[in-house]
């Protein structure tokens, strides 16, 4: 899979937009994307799928601890181009444990086969 980041001003800590970790895999029958999101509730994010591209976005309200701001916050947003042959029907997502897994199946084509020749003589 290509990939087609876009990304902004990216701090580690406090507030702006960031880009989370993630992983491409692809298997025999399926690609799959997985993004670290510890911490954000899955309300807070989205996951957008058409026949070119796939979408992760969302945003983490930062959380104070006196004057210090104690984790990441702003929107995310990850992006990347897909190839042809993914079943847009079939997508799943699944967050767990804070990972972000989203299952984008290949489309049922036609694997390479033998093919009998028919005929006389």
């Amino acid at each position: 899979m290509s990939r087609a980041f876009e990304r902004g001003a990216a701090p580690v800590w406090g507030t702006g937009s960031w880009v989370p970790a993630v992983e491409e895999d692809e298997t025999e029958d399926a690609y799959v994307i997985r993004a670290e999101l510890p911490g954000i509730p899955r309300e807070n994010i989205s996951v957008d799928v058409d026949e070119h591209e796939l979408q992760i976005s969302g945003e983490l309200s930062e959380e104070r601890k006196g004057q210090v701001l104690s984790r990441r916050a702003g929107r995310f947003f990850y992006r990347t181009s897909l190839p042809s042959g993914v079943d847009g029907e079939k997508v799943e997502a699944d967050l767990t444990d804070g990972v972000l897994t989203v299952r984008l199946p290949k489309a049922g084509g036609t694997k390479r086969r033998r093919i009998p020749i028919g005929g006389k003589g």
